[in-house]
């Protein structure tokens, strides 16, 4: 099965995200924050990260940034999956996201966001 990071630092939507997720078929490793999930990517090395943006200790685009400057990882799909972006926010290419999916999501769009980045 292929593996993902799942990075969101709300409880209820992280849940909603992995359970998504799962149902499709992937693993899932969940973090609440940047700095735990860069610290999954490293241990693991999943096929992509599905992140939110705004999370505590350590942003969505810090942590994509850290995965961008490490050569092990700068490849990585990177799928920001936010609500607070507004036109002309240019957080997600400052930080070379792969792709964007918006909050609200319904499942067939994760999924479909996921599958055309890493199969599956």
């Amino acid at each position: 099965m292929t593996l993902l990071v799942v990075a969101e630092d709300h409880d209820d939507i992280r849940m909603i995200m992995v359970r998504v997720l799962r149902r499709a078929g992937f693993t899932v490793v969940e973090a609440a924050d940047g700095a735990v999930a860069l610290e999954a990517v490293r241990e693991h090395g999943p096929a992509a990260v599905v992140s939110d943006i705004d999370m505590p200790v350590m942003s969505g685009v810090d942590m994509c940034l850290a995965i961008r400057a490490d050569p092990a990882t700068r490849d990585l799909p990177v799928i920001f999956v936010s609500g607070s972006l507004t036109p002309g926010d240019d957080r997600p290419e400052r930080a070379r996201a792969t792709a964007v999916v918006t909050k609200p999501f319904t499942p067939r769009d994760l999924v479909s966001c996921v599958r055309g980045l890493v199969g599956g």
